[in-house]
């Protein structure tokens, strides 16, 4: 089975101030989404885990682009997350065999980043919205970096396909104060401190 890519969008966003003093090294944060065929769509189909190698090489393609319209400083990103929306002839199973091609092209691009990746999946037609959560990419108690950004393509996921949705972020929340753990003090070890 081969992947066809429809499209691939990319959007990247600086934030200069959230209500509060603007600062002049804004929070820059992207997302890239690939419309692709769902092999499974139309119905039910006991072994899918196979796909989910198949979508490696889309995933290393995708995170090293992301990466690039960040900048192409992969030690600049200190944030990620991913997710995927699963067409109306597809099931929600189907958008999970993202997890592992997404979340693991990220960590290795990212430099063997040590936190779990946070996702989101959803079944829906064209336009629909989904936020892909954010944390720290080596310590996922870093509240800072608790956020989500929202994506969405006008004219997909179609019902025979699969949006797959990368995000990355440099820096956290523009105004974090929340207290809890910072990023001066990550150990790195284990992936949550």
């Amino acid at each position: 089975m081969s992947i066809v890519i429809r499209k691939r969008q990319v959007c990247v966003e600086e934030v200069f101030h959230d209500g509060g003093p603007v600062t002049d090294s804004p929070r820059r944060m992207g997302s890239i989404v690939a419309l692709i065929n769902n092999p499974f769509a139309g119905g039910y189909v006991e072994d899918i885990e196979w796909f989910s190698d198949e979508l490696k090489p889309l995933g290393l393609e995708l995170a090293g682009s992301l990466i690039d319209a960040l900048g192409g400083n992969a030690a600049a990103i200190s944030g990620f997350g991913k997710g995927a929306i699963c067409g109306e002839n597809g099931e929600r199973e189907h958008a999970a065999l993202w997890h592992v091609p997404g979340g693991y092209s990220m960590r290795e691009l990212l430099g063997d980043a040590k936190a779990i990746v946070p996702s989101t999946k959803k079944v829906g037609g064209p336009g629909t919205r989904i936020d892909i959560p954010v944390t720290h990419i080596n310590a996922s108690y870093v509240r800072g970096h608790f956020d989500a950004m929202e994506v969405s393509v006008p004219d997909g996921p179609q019902r025979d396909e699969l949006a797959v949705i990368l995000v990355m972020a440099c820096g956290g929340r523009i105004h974090d104060r929340s207290g809890g753990l910072s990023v001066a003090d990550v150990k790195g070890e284990d992936g949550l401190r």
